[in-house]
């Protein structure tokens, strides 16, 4: 399997992400901005609802291209900084904030995303830390194939906290059903990110323009039978000491 194929079903869910970064709009938004959007899994699962559209932005062609083309989904290699087409939702997934390395770069960013909003729309990132994000550690997951399974392995491997810069690497091992290992995809990718915390990234948006930001789970309080979900903010208190998290913040 190729990486990409890998990381979409170890990593992503993108219909529930669809659904919830709609109830977090909370008024029917129509076009997604998927920025550092690599395959853009997301944006095809948005664009499956009638009328919906979504705008895919990656430096990488070959990953934006490693899907067929779709009516609804405009694709453009290129930085994100570069493309102006307005959203009213517009997403930055995959810690993706985080190659962003400097705070003058950062705002530089979120002026332009604040930019590309529509009134009424919403800038949202995830985003992790806590105590464990400054450690050096490795965590495997397994997750299952139609014929074996993956094992999925997220690498700290170095943290500079002066600095706020991380090396993060993911690899692959597949194996059969009777669990023979298949192959391996060692760094498969591998991230230099700058780890923003939270109170800094929240002044950072108010900085640029938007509302004061509003910290959400990044998984739904609840998922109806439609497919559905709610969500609330999370309330003080409620953050736990090592957090994923989705940052939101809106425009007027």
């Amino acid at each position: 399997m190729h990486p990409l194929d890998l990381y979409e079903r170890c990593v992503l869910a993108p219909d529930q992400l669809a659904a919830l970064l709609r109830s977090i709009h909370g008024h029917a938004p129509r076009i997604l901005g998927e920025d550092f959007a690599g395959t853009g899994a997301l944006s095809l699962a948005w664009a499956a609802a009638s009328g919906a559209h979504a705008v895919a932005v990656d430096r990488d062609a070959a990953a934006l291209g490693h899907h067929p083309p779709h009516p609804r989904v405009s694709r453009h290699a290129a930085d994100v900084c570069a493309v102006d087409a307005p959203c009213d939702v517009l997403y930055v997934g995959n810690f993706s904030i985080g190659y962003h390395h400097s705070r003058a770069a950062l705002l530089d960013y979120l002026r332009h995303a604040r930019r590309r909003l529509r009134a009424g729309g919403v800038f949202c990132c995830d985003l992790y830390g806590g105590p464990g994000a400054l450690e050096v550690q490795v965590a495997d997951q397994d997750i299952p194939l139609p014929e074996g399974w993956v094992r999925y392995t997220w690498e700290q491997r170095s943290v500079e906290p002066l600095s706020g810069r991380v090396c993060n690497a993911i690899h692959f091992s597949v194996f059969s059903a009777d669990a023979t290992l298949i192959f391996e995809h060692e760094d498969a990718f591998v991230y230099d990110w700058r780890l923003w915390g939270l109170a800094e990234l929240s002044e950072a948006m108010v900085e640029a323009g938007f509302s004061v930001p509003r910290v959400y789970p990044k998984e739904p309080d609840a998922v109806g039978e439609g497919g559905e979900v709610l969500v609330e903010p999370l309330r003080p208190g409620e953050l736990e000491e090592d957090y994923v998290v989705l940052l939101v913040a809106g425009v007027e």
